[in-house]
Order: structure tokens, then sequence, then C-alpha cells
């Protein structure tokens, strides 16, 4: 018999599940999809999850599985095939990047598939929560300053403009009663992790800018940008951005040179920013034009984020904190 508290009686499993969806499901969506599943968490507690992510490789559905993950099919080009996600979870975690290239042309600044992702999370009930993992590079160049999240974005490059529409994209899904938030993540890195440590540029020899031209350069170890993403569907606080990087401050030449020490590697040649110009490619370039160090108070203080990689050097070598 249906119960009085209940006139629908016992809900089947599956909706008395806390359903989480993850867009964007690579490298560091796997590694939160660890912390979230792991027993007990260290994030949630009393919480029966069931994880979802989206993909659009059949080929992966059988990793996703195998980590404990739901597949749904979905393309975020694609917003037909977006439909099936409104109204079903309670929290979202959004870590697909914006499209690449596309630099030209009169939406060159647009950030489409968010766009679209935040349309279909519309179409029914809302979410609870959603965070978004953007980037750094929203800021611009600040001189070398400590930046905090109260800083006005400043974007000097088409990816950093993409990557603000995409939070305001997000913000308009905030304005609709869900809790957002947005993680400005720098340079993510890892051991453990495709492309994930400097080496293969050091065995290039590219060159790196001379001290008097240097910028400094801020990094998250991947596991630890895992656990802040985790942390933040359920200690975000509405609206809210946050810095996450690690305590280290260090100028990029210094951070390949330490890199070149540790892997016991010749370290890169250094050039004026005149002579870069001509010897390196224009990618690269926009990197080494913007010089900035990040305020991460707000992300210890309400995500409580305590770095196991409290610096570059600890994440390189692979040794965590203890404690």
């Amino acid at each position: 018999m249906p119960s009085i508290q209940n006139p629908l009686g016992a809900l089947p499993a599956r909706f008395r599940q806390l359903r989480v969806l993850i867009v964007g499901c690579g490298d560091v969506g796997m590694r939160m999809a660890r912390v979230l599943g792991a027993q007990p968490s260290a994030v949630v507690r009393r919480a029966r999850l069931s994880i979802s992510a989206l993909t659009t490789a059949a080929e992966r559905k059988p990793s996703l599985r195998a980590a404990g993950l739901r597949p749904l099919t979905g393309n975020l080009d694609d917003a037909a095939s977006l439909r099936r996600l409104s109204g079903v979870f309670h929290r979202v975690i959004h870590l697909a990047p914006p499209p690449g290239g596309g630099d030209t042309g009169a939406q060159w600044w647009r950030d489409a598939r968010s766009e679209k992702l935040a349309r279909a999370l519309r179409l029914r009930s809302l979410p609870d929560a959603l965070v978004y993992a953007s980037t750094t590079g929203v800021y611009g160049d600040c001189a070398g300053a400590l930046v905090s999240e109260s800083r006005p974005v400043a974007p000097a490059t088409p990816r950093a403009h993409r990557r603000v529409n995409a939070e305001r994209a997000m913000r308009y899904l905030g304005r609709a009663g869900v809790r957002v938030s947005v993680l400005r993540v720098p340079g993510i890195y890892g051991l453990d992790r495709p492309n994930g440590t400097p080496r293969a540029r050091l065995e290039r020899g590219t060159p790196v800018l001379a001290a008097a031209d240097d910028v400094h350069t801020n990094h998250i170890q991947a596991d630890d940008l895992a656990r802040a993403c985790a942390l933040a569907l359920w200690r975000g606080k509405p609206q809210r951005v946050y810095n996450v990087s690690d305590a280290s401050e260090l100028k990029m030449g210094d951070y390949f040179d330490l890199a070149a020490d540790i892997f016991g590697m010749p370290r890169p040649p250094r050039v004026s920013r005149a002579d870069a110009q001509d010897q390196l490619p224009i990618s690269l370039l926009s990197f080494m034009g913007e010089s900035r160090r990040l305020d991460t108070r707000r992300m210890q203080r309400e995500l409580g984020l305590k770095l196991h990689y409290l610096t570059v050097e600890q994440g390189l070598r692979g040794l965590p904190q203890r404690g």
C-alpha cells in the first residue's frame, strides 16, 4: 500500500539516487569520478550516487562502464541530442572545452556548445548545482599582479573570449535557480596524465624567455583539480567564482628549469622576447604574453580544499603532502 508520507509508495532505487552528470569526461572527469565513487567518500557522505558521463564516442562506453559510470550518447554540437539531459540530473559538472579554431567570422567569441547545454538543462526541472571549469586566461595579462576572483575579466585571445561566453551561459542557468560555481583553472599537470609534464617540450629544446622578460605562470595537479570539482558540486556557493591553483609562485622559465632538473634533462635555452617572436609559434607566444599570480584563499576557505600537491615541485616528484 502507498505510504501516507508518499502517496506513490516507495520509489524505485534509481529514483532515490543522487544523479550526477559529467560533461567532458576526459582525464580530469575520470579522476573526479574516482573521487566521487571512493568508499567512504571524502567529499560526499550518506549519499548514494549514480554518475553518468556524456560521450560522443561509442568506443568509449566500455571504459566508462568499467569505471562505474553510465555512458550517455550526446553531442554538444547537436542540440537535439542534449534534450535527454533535461530534468534528470541533480548535479552537473561541465568540463568540456569550447570549440577549437574558428578564430575568424562574426561568432568567433562564442562557445555555442555551452550555450546548447544551458538551453537543454532548462527544458524541464533544473539541476540543483552545476560546476563549470573555465580558465584563468579570462583575466588576460595582469603584469604579474596577485589576482582575486573579483578582478574584471579581460580576455586577450579568442579561446579566452569563448571561455567568458561559456561562463555567462552557465550563469544564465544560475539566474534561473541553479547553484552555479565557476572554477578558473590554470595549467593542469600530472605524472600519470597524457602529456601532463613538460618532458616532451624539454626534449625538443623549445626556448623559454630570458629572466628579464619572463612571466608568472600557475599550475594545478590533475588529482587536486578533480577534488576541487567534486567539492564545488557540494560546497560551492551560488554564482561564485573560484581560482583553483597550487601555492607555487614560479615564472615560466623557472618552471621549465625545475622540471629539467627533476627529470635529469638539459635546461631549455633562454631567449629575449624579441627573439621569441621569430622562433616560437603564436600558440606559445600567447601564453608568454600573460603574467599573473592567483589568490586562492576563497578556494581554501569555502571549498575546504587541502591540496595533496602544494607545489609543482612536489607534483613533478610525485611527493604528496603528508597528513
